[in-house]
């Protein structure tokens, strides 16, 4: 049976799940599904086409499903979704999406999102996320699973974030970034390779030193990194690691790719791949 204060405002039509406990003082909206044990602590605000998974815990002043915050958008009926065991912690924003992006913002399972962390219309998060305190997603943005942004880090418009990347706090990300990568600084560039994730993962040491070797030899070795890229293209064969790194390469769309960088106030090279 669910638990729901006598405080809080739920429109009819709205779905509610077996277990669901709703604090003092939450807003529902007439379309809105919460799943089975959902947890809304008090003061939060849940509005448009909102699915929310089983098990999530939604701290004060959550403002979820919103409309997007795009000039283009006209209030049409698009979505969000945010799947089972997710942690939303204080003030965390996430908006649906826009027509023209898609329609719909997706948010994966387990996810970690700390407070006044945001997630912009039409974004795809994968599982298993964390959002350090102000980590935010422009619009359109794609990030894979076990992707940790750190705190007060923001993410332009249409980047993409592979698996297993790190971005470290305060950071300025502009370009995507390669799976299990590391990024940092204002205007982010690769630092290396994500490897206690990679070891968390379980990641063994040969996979590890294969990684990182390729990684050395694709944004350190000499010559124009488009040649490096195909001469390295082989090598994606021998490891399941270094074809994703080299397919989310290929797959790229609107940003360009982060680079690496040996001096901290100049990038090594520019490329069809950078701005």
């Amino acid at each position: 049976m669910s638990r729901i204060d006598p405080t809080a405002r739920i429109e009819d039509g709205a779905k509610i799940g077996d277990g669901v406990v709703i604090g003092p003082y939450c807003t529902i909206g007439p379309n809105v599904t919460l799943g089975m044990e959902c947890v809304l602590k008090s003061h939060v605000n849940i509005a448009g086409h909102t699915t929310i998974g089983a098990g999530c815990k939604i701290s004060p002043f959550a403002s979820l499903g919103e409309p997007p915050q795009d000039l283009g958008y006209k209030d049409e009926p698009t979505t969000l979704t945010i799947g089972e065991g997710c942690t939303i912690r204080e003030s965390v924003t996430m908006n649906r999406g826009t027509v023209k992006g898609g329609g719909k913002t997706v948010v994966g399972a387990r996810g970690f999102f700390m407070a006044y962390s945001h997630v912009g219309h039409d974004c795809i998060v994968g599982n298993d996320v964390i959002f350090a305190n102000s980590g935010t997603l422009g619009g359109h943005c794609e990030v894979g699973d076990f992707v940790y942004i750190g705190g007060l880090s923001a993410v332009h418009q249409f980047v993409r974030i592979g698996p297993q990347a790190m971005i470290a706090g305060m950071s300025g990300l502009r370009g995507d970034i390669i799976p299990f990568g590391m990024a940092n600084g204002q205007h982010a560039f690769l630092e290396g390779i994500n490897v206690i994730g990679m070891r968390r993962r379980g990641f063994s040491s040969s996979r590890l030193k294969a990684v990182r070797s390729f990684y050395q030899r694709l944004f350190h070795g000499s010559g124009v990194f488009a040649d490096r890229l195909e001469e390295l293209r082989p090598i994606g064969g021998t490891d399941s690691a270094i074809a994703d790194i080299i397919k989310f390469i290929d797959d790229g769309k609107k940003r360009p790719l982060c680079m690496a960088h040996n001096n901290p106030n100049k990038p090594t090279e520019r490329s069809k791949f950078e701005a």
